[in-house]
């Protein structure tokens, strides 16, 4: 029987050969993004793996000469001195690795061969390029030395990675504030990161990637196996009909199901091969997408051996188990095909996976799990049950608008329309239950990213929050009470003379013991209890990001920690806030230590990195000086989280029109004869044209509804049991994806149009 069935396959004529290749090639595609899918996770988690030796720490290895961490290099005789930091450029995150070896045994960070010595520094290539194309003052000043080679790609999360390993003696880097002696460089990502390998990782960690990435992982692979159960269920009508005849002259059940398995597993089986093809060819262009922010090494797109299984196993037993359900009436009766009997209607019991996923989400307001394992586990589960959820309720749903549709309408088209959905309305649900789970995703993810973005993007802080650079001595966490810092007038001019440069001001210690209080203050109460600095109001009139004094006042008391504790405020801008007055006079505010410097500029970028330059060559001990947009925005992890979302909302929707045509094509040659009966008796072409258009626009208009508004409902769950905000309403680009989403779909349905001619003849309805 396997012999027979491979000669009906690929020698069953010509209608056997296109049903083939139609096949295979709607296989080919949808294995083709299973694997750029799977693909994908491993990139992302190759390049997380790749930020690891940023985290090293003191505690990344147990001290002791020769001794063997978990997750680290094989230790040095000599400990090696290490400061991580986070520099900017124009909006850039550069990674900054201050290192000075005790002995020639000290650890060596992975892409070099040697620790750069004293005045020498090792740059990643993107990083080179910006160095040779930007003006010293602007960048290459902050870093002494000279460059003495570049940084291997072993140790680039990304080919645009921004890095830099700066040599030092160790009598000079052990005086730096927050320097350390490591004995081993990191090599295992670990679960959490301090601030600044945070900063430096632009927010991708492992436990923020680990839950994008299992629902990302849910989203795409749902359109995905429908795609490929519709390109498999391509002529379905046609096999039965095949295949019960070959019952009637006596092939038995078993027999029966070996060939449709080999014929549905042959088309799958190329489609496969031709799926990975399609993958090698276009995995240099899926290395550019910035899946987390940054594109990839084409490298790291790479399959593990469970992933080829996967998909080279996997797809064509799928294929063949669709095939052997898609003749389940054959296998009960051949009749069964003739007769054509109406299925059960669905009940409405398969609302309930859609309501236990709500619930689920619903449960965990307030109950998040506290670490990202159970996070995932939490979240996973909801998404999943609504996702399978709105497959189940579908057929329901759309029985019940097919239902409605047919009790208020007269016109014969609707008519027909109607009572076809509604006695079978898991076919009509079929076609577009792709497309229904690509609107769930997008609303989804763009509720969530417009969501996070007003509480935390740039957008919040005001336009004078993107010029104005701080430098800040101090933190709330040190002792103030630390050796003061003086600001000479030397540095002042350097600033001032900066083309660019409109102003400055000296936060200063506060003389007095205590805070700022809430009632005198005006500010939210968040800023109660914040130990206060002093500014004169003459500086603040020339920095609006920090606020303004009171008409006469000749000092104001703020914030003493401005960038540890936030200038600003989710209520309006600081720019806004009108300090009270304190009574202390000029003369003596200048004589005052120093615990911040605050710098505003025009907002170019030249005045920008200038001004940075010489606040980090001033203050070389100190922590390098971001705007506060830079601090405050989060624009880094919102752009990635906004890619990532863009590339799941583009890929659903395209998987989902694939769908869509396929299911279309599918149901058009499975009702051809009934159709060209209708002919025979009369109907014009223009009446079953708007009879498929229904039959496709009434479930889509139905399950749409649902599936957009379980949409905003997850997304608002998710929010406020992950994030504690509530769902911001989307923008005007999201109704517009929508929009061009179901105006593609209609172009979809109206391309299917000139096969119904072509397939709707007498000759269709003849007996056979």
């Amino acid at each position: 029987m396997i012999r027979l069935g491979l000669r009906l396959t690929l020698n069953g004529g010509r209608e056997a050969a296109v049903r083939l290749v139609l096949t295979a090639a709607a296989v080919a595609l949808g294995a083709s993004l299973l694997l750029i899918t799977l693909a994908g996770i491993n990139a992302v988690n190759s390049q997380n793996a790749r930020y690891a030796w940023l985290a090293t720490s003191a505690a990344s290895a147990p001290p002791g000469p020769g001794s063997r961490p978990v997750g680290g290099q094989p230790t040095g005789r000599d400990p090696l001195w290490w400061q991580l930091r986070a520099d900017h450029y124009g909006g850039q995150l550069i990674g900054r690795v201050d290192v000075a070896a005790t002995g020639p045994d000290s650890p060596v960070p992975p892409g070099l061969s040697r620790l750069p010595g004293p005045g020498q520094f090792y740059a990643s290539p993107a990083l080179s390029r910006l160095l040779r194309s930007t003006p010293a003052a602007q960048l290459g000043d902050r870093f002494p030395g000279h460059q003495a080679g570049t940084i291997g790609a072993a140790a680039l999360p990304a080919p645009n990675s921004l890095i830099i390993i700066v040599g030092h003696t160790p009598g000079q880097l052990s005086r730096v504030p927050g320097a350390q002696k490591v004995t081993s460089i990191e090599t295992i990502p670990p679960s959490s990161c301090n601030g600044s390998s945070c900063a430096v990782k632009a927010g991708i960690n492992a436990n923020g990637i680990d839950l994008i990435l299992s629902v990302v992982t849910a989203a795409l692979l749902f359109p995905v196996l429908i795609f490929m159960a519709a390109a498999t269920r391509l002529s379905a009508a046609r096999r039965e009909q095949r295949f019960a005849g070959l019952r009637l002259t006596g092939a038995t059940p078993r027999q029966v199901s070996v060939m449709a398995a080999i014929e549905s597993a042959v088309a799958a089986v190329i489609g496969v091969a031709a799926g990975f093809g399609l993958f090698f060819l276009l995995r240099p262009a899926v290395a550019t997408v910035p899946f987390t922010g940054t594109p990839f090494f084409t490298s790291d797109l790479s399959l593990s051996l469970p992933d080829i299984l996967l998909v080279a196993v996997g797809v064509p037993a799928a294929a063949a188990v669709a095939a052997l359900a898609a003749l389940r009436r054959v296998q009960v009766s051949p009749l069964g095909v003739s007769r054509r009997v109406t299925p059960p209607a669905p009940r409405a019991w398969r609302l309930i996976p859609l309501l236990a996923g709500v619930a689920e989400l619903a449960f965990f307001i307030g109950r998040r799990p506290a670490t990202t394992p159970g996070q995932i586990e939490a979240y996973m589960t909801g998404f999943l049950l609504i996702l399978a959820g709105l497959i189940v309720a579908g057929p329901w749903l759309t029985m019940a608008g097919a239902r409605l549709i047919a009790h208020r309408t007269s016109r014969p088209a609707t008519l027909i329309a109607a009572r076809r959905l509604a006695d079978n309305p898991r076919a009509g649900f079929r076609a577009i239950s792709g497309l229904v789970l690509a609107l769930f995703v997008t609303t989804v993810a763009v509720g969530v990213i417009t969501t996070i973005d007003a509480n935390r993007g740039s957008g919040n802080l005001g336009p004078d929050a993107r010029v104005t650079l701080v430098d800040q001595f101090s933190a709330p966490e040190m002792d103030v009470n630390a050796p003061p810092v003086t600001i000479p007038a030397a540095t002042l001019n350097r600033l001032r003379a900066i083309h660019g440069v409109t102003g400055e001001t000296v936060i200063h210690k506060n003389p007095v013991t205590g805070s700022i209080p809430d009632a005198e203050l005006g500010a939210p109460s968040s800023f109660g209890g914040v130990p206060a600095g002093l500014a004169s109001c003459a500086q603040l009139a020339r920095t609006p990001a920090l606020g303004r004094c009171p008409p006469g006042a000749q000092a104001a008391a703020i914030p003493a920690f401005p960038l540890s504790l936030g200038l600003t405020h989710r209520q309006g801008t600081q720019s806004e806030i009108v300090w009270p007055a304190a009574a202390i006079s000029a003369q003596r505010l200048q004589r005052l230590p120093a615990l911040a410097l605050v710098v505003s500029t025009n907002g170019s970028r030249s005045a920008i990195e200038e001004a940075r330059t010489t606040l980090e060559n001033a203050y070389p001990a100190r922590v390098t000086p971001p705007t506060i947009a830079e601090l405050y925005s989060n624009d880094a992890v919102l752009t990635g989280w906004q890619q990532l979302a863009n590339v799941v909302v583009l890929a659903s929707l395209a998987i989902a029109g694939c769908t869509l045509a396929a299911s279309v094509a599918a149901g058009l040659n499975e009702r051809k004869r009934p159709f060209s009966l209708l002919r025979l008796t009369g109907a014009p072409l223009r009446l079953l044209r708007r009879v498929v258009t229904l039959e496709t626009v009434v479930p889509l208009l139905a399950v749409s509804v649902v599936s957009i508004g379980m949409g905003f409902l997850a997304a608002q769950l998710f929010l406020k049991s992950q994030l504690s905000y509530s769902l911001q309403p989307p923008g005007l680009g999201y109704y517009l994806v929508v929009i061009v989403g179901l105006a593609a779909s209609l172009a979809v349905i109206a391309s299917t149009m000139p096969l119904l001619r072509r397939i709707t003849g007498p000759e269709t309805a003849r007996n056979e």
